[in-house]
């Protein structure tokens, strides 16, 4: 047997998934940031950067950067793949039937949870079938709902209120406001989900520490590995 390209739980993960996986994605890296994305921009999209010509090609990458970005490509993807793997193992620990699709239950984004999390949650059913159950399992205080309305003033003023420039945190009236009963269901769900995502995420942290990965599939940040791009 080849090697694997990481050992979870003493279990081989085998190389040949990460391969099947790089070859249903295209993952271009974001300039500067060791992320990946699953498509290349529109055609003449233009830099934030400065007075770039969106019509001038940019420079190609010399050969050692293709190679470091090939690797860190791989690396990138085993985390995905393995990520799949513990999710479906947790799917399987709480007797839950891993089907094809789960819908998800709300949009996440690169910026909301990170480029490796992002890509496992938009490939793995059982990913997304674990954050949907961790969802439904928190529970939000009546207390804590009635806080984040109280605190976020500006989230619930009425229509007329904002047509009117209504300063929340002012002299506002009352009738500016939606009611609490009205935005509470809301609220009440953001929280749940919120909580579900960081529970997600403490699952994740904790579900991957004693994988082992072979030579070139280490994570993308790792400075065990000389080329290592992590960034803040």
């Amino acid at each position: 047997m080849t090697e694997p390209a990481a050992l979870v739980h003493g279990e081989p993960v085998p190389k040949s998934r990460v391969d099947t996986f790089l070859r249903t994605v295209t993952a271009t890296p974001f300039r500067g940031a060791g992320l990946y994305r699953y498509a290349a921009p529109p055609r003449g999209a233009t830099s934030h950067d400065g007075g770039a010509d969106a019509t001038r090609p940019e420079a190609a990458p010399s050969a050692a950067q293709s190679a470091q970005a090939q690797r860190q490509r791989r690396r990138w993807a085993t985390q995905v793949v393995v990520a799949d793997e513990l999710a479906r193992r947790a799917c399987e620990q709480r007797n839950l039937p891993i089907p094809d699709e789960v819908s998800p239950t709300y949009l996440l984004t690169v910026e909301d949870v990170g480029s490796i999390v992002a890509a496992a949650l938009a490939h793995s059913p059982a990913a997304r079938l674990l954050l949907t159950e961790l969802e439904a399992e928190q529970h939000v205080p009546e207390a804590a709902v009635r806080d984040y309305y109280d605190r976020n003033r500006d989230r619930f003023l009425t229509p007329d209120a904002l047509r009117r420039g209504v300063d929340p945190f002012g002299r506002a009236a009352p009738t500016d406001f939606l009611p609490f009963e009205q935005v509470h269901d809301g609220i009440e769900r953001d929280l749940r989900r919120a909580a579900g995502r960081r529970a997600f995420f403490d699952w994740f942290d904790q579900a991957r520490a004693d994988v082992v990965y072979a030579a070139g599939h280490e994570h993308p940040g790792d400075p065990s590995h000389p080329d290592h791009e992590h960034h803040h």
